[in-house]
């Protein structure tokens, strides 16, 4: 599963042995952006095609770091995943990754929308998105009301993308 003791104390160490390789950082973009949260959502919705036995792998990794919990099911019941509030704090850095993404690399109009509302919105939009997903993974209520809602505007911008 994962290390119990990290190479270094050096804080990027740290956040790249919760989260740093790439099948955890995409599954987490799933969870986030797409709302997926059983496995066969995350299988199936996976763009670049993840393997079952990895996703397995991640989510184990991912719940053992603090960034997911799966939910106790009963027999015959599909286990649901959430973020965690440090899970939540990463919107800022995958933020930052998809605008260098837009930056730095061939992307598609359809992949590339959501980045781009996430980048000009900037830390305003980031911080009513993260209180938008402690709502949806941790039942917290609203901080703020009477704003449009950020799931909304990345749902609305990437159907534009693709009915193009």
């Amino acid at each position: 599963m994962t290390r119990d003791v990290a190479r270094s104390g050096c804080p990027i160490n740290l956040a790249v042995e919760a989260f740093g390789d790439r099948w955890s950082l995409l599954v987490l973009r799933d969870v986030m952006f797409g709302n997926r949260r059983q496995f066969r959502e995350l299988l199936a919705g996976s763009e670049e095609g993840i393997a079952s036995n990895i996703l397995s792998d991640r989510l184990k990794r991912l719940v053992h770091a603090g960034l997911l919990t799966r939910a106790e099911t009963r027999p015959g019941q599909r286990g649901a995943y959430s973020l965690t509030e440090p899970a939540i704090q990463l919107v800022p850095v995958l933020a930052a990754l998809g605008a260098w993404g837009t930056r730095h690399r061939a992307t598609t109009p359809r992949l590339r929308v959501r980045a781009e509302v996430l980048a000009d919105g900037g830390p305003e939009l980031w911080e009513d998105f993260m209180d938008e997903l402690r709502q949806i993974h941790l039942g917290e209520p609203p901080r703020v009301t009477g704003r449009p809602s950020v799931i909304g505007r990345l749902a609305d911008a990437y159907a534009g993308a693709t009915a193009e």
